[in-house]
């Protein structure tokens, strides 16, 4: 499929829900793709809207023709007291960008909001995610005959 590099641009999200008293939320991103997992800064007195304006990047070296590649975004609420809440998370398909990517040598979806759900599907709220797919360059090997 691609070997190169998939850069996801956090923006930010509107409209969380969350369990704590008076809306005090400080949620945070756990961005995974795969076994690759990135964790965003505490979006602290945020709220319900938070903003994150960060960008990680995650290696990709798939050969594999017929795999999807997802991006898993978990919302999550940083509580000083107790352990984090799940407020939720939204899944991206990148297996397109990847593909258009390595064709086209990089290959960028511009921030769009994605619905950020429970396991059940009910919304609760929505994250902005930007994603550039940046294929890895291939070095020709010269062949050298000794004669």
């Amino acid at each position: 499929m691609g070997k190169g590099v998939l850069e996801v641009n956090l923006v930010d999200a509107k409209g969380l829900s969350g369990n704590d008293f008076l809306d005090k939320i400080d949620p945070y991103v756990i961005v995974k793709y795969r076994s690759q997992e990135r964790k965003s800064s505490v979006a602290h007195d945020q709220g319900r809207n938070p903003c994150w304006n960060e960008v990680f990047r995650f290696r990709i070296n798939s050969s594999a023709a017929n795999v999807q590649h997802k991006l898993v975004l978990r919302i999550m609420e940083h509580d000083h007291f107790s352990s984090d809440d799940f407020l939720g998370e939204a899944t991206i398909d990148v297996t397109d960008i990847i593909s258009l990517g390595t064709e086209n040598g990089s290959y960028q979806m511009r921030p769009a909001k994605h619905s950020v759900v429970l396991a059940d599907n009910t919304y609760h709220g929505e994250i902005r995610v930007g994603v550039t797919f940046t294929a890895a360059k291939v070095q020709k090997q010269t062949l050298q005959h000794v004669f």
